[in-house]
């Protein structure tokens, strides 16, 4: 297997800085040992204008052959042949992937201790690769690399037998990948790729690999349109672990465009709402339960049978609504991994028969955008939701529900700061929550209500959640929202 790398360079910024990001001198060939056979690095020309750095894998037939014999799961299909005469040895694999990472292991990670300012660089590369397997052909190649910033990828298929032109391509293709990236960037982006073009790989896939692909995916592989494809092919299509990559590069995907950490979002696993005060000891029925029997009471006198749980966190309300044949869809929404996969575990989605099955889904999602998915449902709830926003992103909030999804009953539940002086163990001027943006006085929130109800065509009702204190009210405040015959919503992006 063979690879590549090139660059140009000027007296003042040499081509050869390309051997102090690869940690491998451009004067000397040096080979290095792997599970499967020797890999060499050495550079065919080595000048101030142009640098040329090559890997040449050789693979060890029998090395492969043993490491997967009789293990059921130590190679790919492809590779437990090549005891036999064949070309999968010669042909890019993520046998070159995993050499590429082991040889180029600190460029990879985009480090340079000697010229630590390199690595952050553009440099004008050229990547070739003669042999490399596409299954999908040069579509498949150009799907994958266009949206990653190359200014030509080029897959030329290579024909079975040039001696008989007539029995057409094969499913391998010459790549060359020419752009101004950081080299980092280009051999995560080779790393992945490799395998996924192959659609195989040598080695038995385990969870960790979901941990690799993100690594290696960093900064590109969350925006890309066919995440979901590259995800599938590098992780040998294992489905939950293709599921969990997924959803955690949606993850990251949100919290780029919200310009948020992922640890920001992908909080919710203590389960928003619950908060993190103790209770009264004499409470009987915990404020928790109060809330999700308020809100049950409520769904059922509008009758609603299709309700969006939206921020469900842990599923506590989804469970609830389920054992209710009344409530026929049922769609669970968090934009926390986390918190989906608690839910799922609590829900126990694997062992739920057929029917019951159909009822639930859950869905990851932001509510600060607007997502087709929630629309045209009857009710949508945000229990204990809105306090976890910065008070400026309500506003898309708003829009997304009340705007776009218009579900015909929206529930709103959310602390009463007022009565924050009931809980003992709350020191003064704290709110319940580490995560409450802010918590809001019974006439804060029926003013934000009123509004909310004006701007996009409901009628509002406030209900008491839990001991209706005299004085300073109930610990949760909940408004019902129904929709009415006006719509004056405005258009997104639109002053209100």
């Amino acid at each position: 297997m063979f690879l590549t790398i090139s660059t140009t360079g000027t007296p003042e910024r040499p081509a050869t800085d390309l051997g102090h990001l690869l940690h491998k001198h451009p004067g000397k060939t040096q080979a290095f040992s792997t599970s499967y056979g020797t890999a060499h690095v050495f550079y065919p020309e080595a000048t101030a204008e142009r640098c040329t750095a090559a890997l040449l894998l050789e693979v060890d037939p029998v090395a492969l052959v043993r490491r997967g014999q009789g293990k059921g799961r130590g190679a790919a299909p492809d590779t437990a042949l090549a005891q036999y005469v064949n070309d999968r040895p010669y042909a890019a694999s993520s046998l070159l992937a995993v050499a590429l990472s082991a040889v180029f292991r600190t460029a990879l990670k985009g480090r340079c201790v000697l010229r630590p300012e390199l690595p952050e660089q553009p440099l004008a590369l050229r990547v070739e690769i003669p042999v490399l397997p596409a299954r999908g052909g040069a579509g498949l190649v150009h799907r994958l690399f266009d949206p990653l910033g190359w200014d030509l990828v080029q897959a030329e298929a290579l024909p079975l037998d040039e001696r008989f032109p007539e029995w057409g391509d094969s499913r391998y293709v010459r790549l060359v990948l020419e752009g101004t990236l950081r080299l980092a960037d280009a051999l995560r982006q080779l790393y992945v790729l490799l395998p996924v073009l192959d659609d195989s790989k040598h080695y038995w896939i385990a969870p960790d690999e979901v941990d690799k692909l993100l690594r290696a995916g960093d900064g590109w592989l969350a925006t890309h349109p066919e995440n979901g494809l590259i995800s599938s092919r590098y992780l040998a299509r294992h489905k939950r672990l293709t599921q969990d990559a997924v959803e955690r590069l949606e993850l990251v995907r949100l919290a780029e465009a919200d310009g948020s950490e992922v640890e920001e979002l992908d909080n919710a696993v203590a389960g928003p709402g619950d908060g993190d005060v103790e209770e009264p000891a004499e409470r009987s029925v915990p404020l928790a339960v109060q809330r999700r029997d308020a809100i049950l009471t409520a769904l059922r006198a509008a009758g609603a049978a299709r309700v969006l749980d939206l921020g469900c966190g842990q599923g506590q309300l989804v469970q609830a609504l389920l054992k209710d044949v009344a409530f026929t869809e049922i769609v669970g929404m968090d934009v926390s991994v986390r918190a989906l996969q608690v839910a799922a575990r609590r829900l126990r989605l694997e062992r739920l028969g057929e029917r019951q099955a159909a009822r639930v889904t859950l869905l990851q999602g932001s509510l600060a955008y607007t997502d087709k998915r929630l629309a045209g449902y009857d009710a949508a709830v945000l229990s204990e939701v809105v306090e976890h926003l910065d008070p400026e992103r309500l506003p898309a909030l708003e829009y997304a529900v009340f705007g776009a999804a218009r579900s015909r009953t929206v529930l709103v539940t959310t602390p009463n700061v007022e009565y924050n002086v009931r809980w003992e163990t709350l020191p003064a001027g704290h709110v319940r929550h580490g995560d409450h943006r802010f918590e809001w006085t019974r006439e804060e929130f029926r003013a934000w209500a009123g509004e909310v109800a004006r701007r996009h065509g409901y009628q509002v009702a406030y209900v008491p959640v839990g001991d209706d204190d005299p004085e300073v009210g109930p610990p949760t405040q909940m408004a019902v929202f129904t929709q009415t015959d006006r719509t004056d919503t405005p258009k997104e992006g639109e002053a209100a």
